[in-house]
């Protein structure tokens, strides 16, 4: 089980943190919908920056212990 806000522990933590300060900042949505669009294609902007989602998320004991 992991601590409440481990992001040592959760990569992922990071990854949200980035994508809210690069594509969420000061953002207002009329609706769901509006939000959910938004979110699609900030990720894939990010998805295709391999080295910032790498900086993110690839740290070496993630990677070392999916290569097990």
């Amino acid at each position: 089980m992991l601590l409440p806000y481990s992001p040592e522990l959760n990569p992922i933590e990071n990854f949200w943190d980035a994508l809210r300060k690069e594509s969420f900042h000061n953002c207002a949505f009329d609706s769901l919908d509006a939000l959910e669009n938004h979110l699609e294609a900030a990720m894939r902007d990010m998805e295709k920056d391999r080295e910032c989602v790498q900086s993110i998320v690839a740290w070496p004991w993630v990677i070392n212990s999916l290569m097990k």
